[in-house]
């Protein structure tokens, strides 16, 4: 699976180098968006799969722009079907970049830190998931820096897979219920509020900070008997 995504994702680059795709923004959005309607009428699961395959290779590399795929999938796929194609494609990207960190940069880590790393490693290997998800819940936190920085701990796949699925829906949904009224978008910013985001993060953090109380309450009654 890493090798199928890297290769999209060498593709999607070697695109961009040859100016084969540009950068998205909200004015060339606005620009194509009848061309892309019109496609989609003609040939609705091609479009589909087409959007999805770039979406899992801006999802698996550091390319700017994703926001405003997911924007243009709300006007172009609807609230719905947009938000799953989203959600799901960003996923996947997600563990093909989580596969070469744990390829690349997890040999690197071990080579370096040694037995600390180990430490780390287990660590992060019970608490994970919940660390996975506050940092996901976190927009200041960049995604593919969460996806590698995961794929060089010992945390399962699976895990990651699940807990990304779970924890990317309340921003997809944002942003593609968003792209319903494209025409009427001026910025990012004018998206999801800072209210909003610090929302996101009190959720991420949340599941955290009750793990850790109810360990310390644990441990208290323990030393209590």
């Amino acid at each position: 699976m890493g090798v199928v995504i890297f290769v999209l994702a060498a593709l999607v680059v070697t695109a961009f180098a040859l100016g084969l795709i540009q950068v998205p923004s909200l004015e060339s959005l606005r620009a194509h968006e009848q061309a892309l309607a019109a496609y989609r009428a003609r040939n609705p699961l091609r479009l589909a799969v087409i959007y999805g395959v770039i979406v899992v290779a801006f999802a698996a590399l550091p390319l700017p722009g994703a926001e405003l795929l997911a924007i243009a999938a709300g006007a172009l796929f609807g609230l719905l079907e947009g938000t799953i194609m989203i959600a799901l494609a960003a996923s996947i990207g997600a563990c093909g970049a989580f596969l070469m960190g744990r390829w690349w940069f997890g040999n690197l880590a071990k080579c370096h830190l040694g037995g600390r790393f180990e430490g780390i490693a287990k660590g992060l290997e019970r608490e994970g998931a919940y660390y996975l998800f506050a940092l996901r819940m976190i927009p200041a936190v960049p995604f593919f820096f969460v996806n590698v920085l995961m794929g060089a701990t010992s945390l399962r796949l699976v895990t990651f897979y699940w807990v990304t699925q779970i924890a990317v829906l309340p921003t997809v949904f944002a942003y593609v219920n968003a792209g319903r009224a494209l025409e009427r978008i001026k910025s990012l910013s004018g998206i999801i509020s800072p209210g909003v985001l610090a929302s996101f993060a009190l959720i991420g953090i949340l599941p955290l900070a009750t793990r850790h109380v109810a360990v310390a309450w644990r441990c208290r009654q323990a030393g209590q008997k």
